[in-house]
């Protein structure tokens, strides 16, 4: 499930407990709400994370540096594929 079928399915369950019938507008609203919540929340736990990798390596800097690129590769690819889903 990619996330833009995650936001349709989040703006589904809140329609469904508050027993709502939004537009097609209001739906297409909702949705783009719910998916940039979605795609910030990724985008700031892959920082923490990669911070996270910094701090606990530190010793072995060589090391956490490469998996610190790792993740801000595997973060790029995730923005250029979201970007794409537009």
């Amino acid at each position: 499930m990619n996330i833009t079928e995650r936001a349709e399915s989040a703006a589904k369950a809140a329609y469904a407990v508050l027993q709502v019938t939004p537009s097609e507008e209001q739906d297409r609203s909702v949705t783009d709400a719910i998916e940039q919540a979605i795609i910030n929340a990724v985008l700031e736990e892959s920082t923490r994370c990669t911070n996270v990798v910094l701090e606990c390596c530190s010793p072995d800097l060589d090391t956490a540096h490469k998996v610190a690129q790792e993740i801000r590769r595997a973060n790029q690819a995730l923005i250029a594929n979201l970007s794409s889903m537009r």
